[in-house]
C-alpha cells in the first residue's frame, strides 16, 4: 500500500487523499520540476492480535510526516507500509519486493526482534538504511553492530533494566518472572537480573501465541512472590493483565514492560489501574514536541500513543534532519550515515543522542497506570530511573568509520 502524504484529518484521509493529489499530479502540466520523491518503506505487523502494536508504529510515523508536511528535508515522501504479519519468511519476501521492485530508500519500524533478525540481511545487504523503531536486540547492539543500522527505541535489555532496578529500589527481595520464547524474551530476563539482587523464584518462558495463563497464575498464587516482572506484548498483555486481577493476584506487584501500555491499556482498563511499567516516554512527558505529538495522535487516530508511535515519529523527525543535512542527496551513504547519527532533531523523550553503536543513549522511567481525566488510560511517569543510559552491549561493537 503506497501513498503520497497530505493533512489529511484520519488515516483514511491520509491514504485516500494522498492517492487523489498523486493521480492529479500526474494529469496537471508541470510548471517546474519537483524533486522525485523519497520512497520509505515502513515494516510493521499489522494482521492477528499483535496488530494494535504495528498500528501505532505506522500512525506514529504518519503523523510525523503531516507534521513535516509531507516532507522529508524538503522532499516529498512516499510511504510503502509493509504488513510483516509476524511471519519472518513474509517479512523477507515483502521487503526484499519493496527494495528491488519499488525502489525504497530507507526501511523504517518493525514491532518483533524475530522479524528485525529476518529483514536485517536484506536490507542491509542492498545498501539502504534500516530504522528500528522498537525492535532492539542485543544480537545488533554489540558485535552484530552494523554501519546501515540504526534504533531509535532502545537495546532490549535496557527497559526491562529498569524493572529490575525498580524492584531492587522497592525492596522485592523474590519476584516471578515470565515471558514469551523468543530472543526479546531472552533479552527481558536478562535485563531484569542485570540489576535485581533478590531471588528469582522462578523463571517461566511461554509461546508467543499464549492467550491463556491459568497455569502459570496458579503457579504465582502458590509461590507467593513479593512482586512479579513480565514482558507480554500486545494480545499477550491484554489477557495476562485481565486473568491476573481476575485470579485475584493484584496484592502481588505487577512489573512490566510492553505489558501494560497504550497500545494495550483500551482492551485492559481497570484491569491495568496501578500496574507499572518501564520506558523511554510517557504521554505526561512536559516538553514541547511530546504535547505536540499525543495531541496530534488523539485529534487524528482518537487514541492515547505508546512508545511504539512516539519513537516511530521520532524517526520521521531524525530522517527529516538528516535529509536536510545532505541537502536532499541520499547518494551519499557515509554523508547520509553521518546525518543520521548527529541526530540533530527534537525528540519527544526530550534528551537524545546516538552511542558509537548507533542505539540510542536516553533516559529510562518508571511508570504507573492511570486514569486520564477523559476517562481514557496510559502511562504516566513515576520517576526517572537511569539517565543517559548507555546499553551493555556498546562496548562490544566495532563498527567501521566508513562504510
Amino acid at each position: 500500500m503506497a501513498f503520497q502524504h497530505d493533512t489529511g484529518l484520519s488515516r483514511r484521509g491520509l491514504i485516500g487523499t494522498g492517492a487523489a493529489i498523486g493521480a492529479t499530479a500526474l494529469a496537471a502540466p508541470a510548471v517546474r520540476a519537483q524533486p522525485a520523491p523519497i520512497k520509505v518503506g515502513v515494516v510493521a505487523v499489522l494482521t492477528g492480535p499483535q496488530a494494535a502494536l504495528g498500528s501505532q508504529l505506522r500512525d506514529g510515523w504518519l503523523l510525523g510526516v503531516r507534521h513535516l508536511n509531507g516532507q522529508l528535508g524538503g522532499r516529498p515522501v512516499e510511504t510503502l507500509v509493509i504488513d510483516d504479519e509476524l511471519r519472518p519468511d513474509v517479512a523477507v519476501t515483502k521487503v526484499r519486493a519493496a527494495i528491488e521492485r519499488d525502489g525504497v530508500d530507507l526501511v523504517v519500524g518493525v514491532v518483533f526482534s524475530n522479524i528485525l533478525a529476518a529483514v536485517m540481511r536484506p536490507v542491509t545487504e542492498s545498501g539502504a538504511f534500516l530504522i528500528s523503531t522498537n525492535a532492539g536486540p542485543s544480537t545488533f547492539a554489540g558485535r552484530g553492530c552494523n554501519p546501515f543500522f540504526f534504533a531509535t527505541s532502545y537495546n532490549n535489555d535496557q527497559v526491562h533494566a529498569v524493572m529490575g532496578q525498580a524492584a531492587q529500589d522497592l525492596g522485592h527481595r523474590r519476584v516471578f518472572l515470565m515471558t514469551p520464547n523468543y530472543q526479546a524474551g531472552r533479552d527481558a530476563m536478562a535485563g531484569f537480573k542485570s540489576r535485581f539482587r533478590g531471588e528469582v523464584v522462578d523463571e517461566v518462558y511461554v509461546p508467543l501465541t499464549q492467550l491463556d495463563f491459568s497455569a502459570e497464575l496458579a503457579r504465582i498464587a502458590s509461590m507467593r512472590p513479593d512482586a512479579i516482572f513480565t514482558f507480554m506484548p500486545g494480545g499477550l498483555g491484554v489477557n495476562l493483565v485481565r486473568q491476573y486481577r481476575q485470579a485475584g493476584l493484584a496484592n502481588i506487584p505487577f512489573l512490566s514492560t510492553f505489558t501494560v501500555d497504550e497500545a494495550t491499556l483500551p482492551a485492559q482498563g481497570e484491569a491495568a489501574e496501578g500496574f507499572y511499567s518501564g520506558a523511554t516516554w510517557a504521554p505526561n512527558m512536559d516538553n514541547d514536541q511530546s504535547r505536540r505529538f499525543v495531541a496530534g495522535m488523539v485529534e487524528q487516530f482518537n487514541y492515547v500513543p505508546a512508545t511504539y508511535a512516539a519513537h516511530a515519529y521520532d524517526t520521521a523527525m531524525l530522517l527529516d534532519s538528516a535529509v536536510r543535512r545532505v541537502n536532499g542527496d541520499l547518494s551519499d551513504k557515509n554523508a547520509l550515515r553521518a546525518a543520521i547519527a548527529a541526530a540533530d532533531f527534537p525528540s519527544v523523550r526530550g534528551s537524545f543522542r546516538f552511542g558509537a553503536n548507533q542505539f540510542p543513549v536516553q533516559d529510562f522511567w518508571l511508570c504507573q497506570v492511570r486514569r486520564r481525566t477523559d476517562g481514557r488510560f496510559q502511562t504516566e511517569t513515576v520517576r526517572r530511573v537511569l539517565e543517559a543510559d548507555v546499553d551493555p552491549w556498546a562496548a562490544q561493537c566495532r563498527m567501521p568509520a566508513r562504510i
